[in-house]
């Protein structure tokens, strides 16, 4: 790209990018790729208008204005001195702008803050590697006008470790700031090492509090759902001072279901909805679900226990002749489908799925999907964690008024959970007040 005198780099970029993209209509057997050189010219465009910024606000003034009467000039545009900027694939030019009598020399801010701020280049260093950026990609991208590499494969993987002590301090810190309410537990299956066949499960577990926080509680890693390892997976939080969580949901995996009901037997168990829906769809034809599924949803929707298990014997009535298999595996297990409906209304639908980590895992599977297989537990893990956690952190609270709290406290009450003492003073307050 030729520099016009009177014309920004920048504008000229935008040029070239407007060009390409009429050229990729017109003519689509370019010799070279225009969606490579789309992203060629748009690193250029990002680069150079931070360079012309830096430029206007160190003269005080836009490109093409004046200098105001009566104030003195700071400085003049002297053009600009091209400069090869190395990359992975292929040198790019950027343009960088000279500036003439200025009292002291022009010099890039971005550059200087990241020379005296190594702390925070460490961490934007692992910030773009939990985003999806390699070793390489973080390299690259450090370069800047001069071609200066501020940050070596090698010392990007020795930052990458900090993650690791993250994890490790998040695996064993105390539980028991947290008065835990719900907790909801699923897996997600990744490829860890070289020459295993069989993906290997990361059981995840997060909790709702009393004023209505979602927070992480959990991940370890175990070669399947098995009941031994779920145990662990629970007794590890118990060890750290969990209390007893008013209700836990989960899917249908049986081991995970007898280490619940072992370790946290007074809390209710709740079977995800979302999982038994998806199970009971392929029991009948397409075209017949799509009538079946809304009569289940009335049940799920129930104001009450009671009317759920009466509305469930209903739709047995009406189906046990005609879909005998849709039947029994609705029936199976029914009654922690229909624990749900003894929680406040307005937490129901929160607490009824494993939908919130489902979700979670989707944005997991985006950044880990470029890595074909992790080479040990402790590369998954790290960067499993991470990724969790900092979507962990956009969580939003769930209703929890003091009528709901009140509610939740009396079912506690009724299944002989210890309320923590805190509480627990609080409501004995509340009951000598009334009396």
């Amino acid at each position: 790209m030729k520099v016009k005198k009177k014309i920004p780099p920048s504008q000229g970029l935008r040029k070239e990018i407007n060009e390409i993209i009429e050229g990729t209509i017109k003519e689509k057997n370019n010799e070279q790729n225009p969606i490579k050189l789309l992203m060629q010219k748009g690193k250029l465009l990002i680069a150079q208008e931070v360079l012309e910024k830096e430029v206007e606000e160190f003269l005080q003034r836009p490109y093409y204005q004046r200098n105001k009467e009566g104030i003195p000039k700071k400085g003049y545009r002297n053009g600009y001195e091209s400069k090869k900027i190395k990359t992975t694939e292929e040198p790019l030019i950027l343009y960088l702008p000279q500036v003439r009598d200025t009292k002291e020399p022009f010099n890039s801010r971005l550059k200087q803050f990241f020379k005296n701020n190594t702390d925070v280049l460490e961490r934007l260093a692992i910030e773009m590697y939990i985003r999806g950026l390699s070793t390489r990609d973080i390299e690259d991208a450090f370069i800047y006008a001069t071609g200066e590499r501020l940050l070596s494969k090698s010392s990007i993987s020795k930052i990458s470790n900090i993650l690791w002590q993250d994890y490790e301090s998040f695996i064993s810190r105390d539980l028991s700031k947290y008065e835990v309410l719900y907790i909801v537990v699923d897996a997600v299956y990744e490829a860890i090492r070289p020459y295993v066949h069989n993906n290997e499960a990361i059981m995840v577990a997060y909790g709702i509090l009393i004023d209505g926080r979602k927070v992480l509680l959990h991940m370890e890693l175990g070669n399947k759902e098995n009941y031994e390892f779920c145990k662990e997976f629970f007794r590890n939080m118990t060890k750290r001072n969990l209390n007893t969580p008013l209700a836990i949901t989960s899917d249908g995996a049986l081991g995970l279901i007898k280490a619940i009901e072992e370790i946290f037997p007074k809390s209710l168990r709740i079977r995800c909805w979302v999982h038994k829906i998806r199970n009971l769809a392929n029991k009948v034809p397409k075209e017949i679900w799509l009538k079946i599924k809304p009569e289940i949803e009335v049940i799920r929707d129930s104001l009450s226990f009671q009317e759920g298990e009466i509305r469930l014997k209903e739709f047995g009535r009406k189906y046990q002749n005609i879909y005998p298999s849709l039947l029994k595996c609705f029936l199976d297990d029914y009654q922690s489908l229909l624990n749900v409906l003894k929680l406040p209304y307005r937490h129901r639908k929160t607490v009824r799925s494993t939908n919130l980590i489902e979700r979670t895992f989707e944005e997991e599977r985006r950044r880990t999907k470029i890595i074909p297989q992790f080479l040990t537990e402790k590369s998954c893990l790290k960067l499993v964690f991470s990724v969790l956690y900092r979507a962990a952190l956009r969580w939003q609270r769930i209703p929890m008024e003091e009528f709901e709290i009140k509610e939740v406290n009396r079912l506690r009450n009724k299944l002989g959970i210890k309320i923590p003492l805190h509480i627990e003073k609080n409501i004995q307050q509340e009951v000598s007040a009334t009396c």
